[in-house]
């Protein structure tokens, strides 16, 4: 079993950063692949970035590549995402997941585990 908690969100002017952490409990969590989902009002959850269980492998939805940055600590049960030159469609609710290694990594029902989310919101 895993529990996820997100923090870190709020607003920021566009342009601006943030860096989102997720908060895991369980033993087995450094074994997990993870990743970020958002939700904005009135749209779909989408897939942001995931990150293999080592941390070795990274994967980003195209409108945040070079821009959105993930990461783990295993040591400290944690993933982040930090985000930088934050545009205002970026605005959502933002949710971790994890899910064993050996499945795909940008559909939300390959997760078992999600967070209760973190607001995000980027103004003009």
């Amino acid at each position: 079993q895993v529990q996820l908690v997100e923090s870190g969100g709020g607003l920021v002017q566009a342009g601006g950063s943030l860096r989102l952490s997720c908060a895991a409990s369980g033993r087995t969590f450094s074994s997990y692949a993870v990743g970020w989902f958002r939700q904005a009002p009135g749209k779909e959850r989408e897939f942001v970035a995931a990150i293999a269980w080592s941390g070795g492998g990274t994967y980003y939805t195209e409108p945040v590549k070079g821009r959105f940055t993930i990461s783990r600590d295993n040591a400290k049960n944690t993933v982040y995402l930090q985000m930088n030159s934050l545009k205002l469609e970026d605005t959502a609710v933002y949710y971790c997941a994890a899910r064993p290694p050996g499945r795909g990594y940008s559909r939300d029902s390959l997760y078992d585990y999600w967070g209760q989310g973190t607001q995000v919101t980027v103004s003009s």
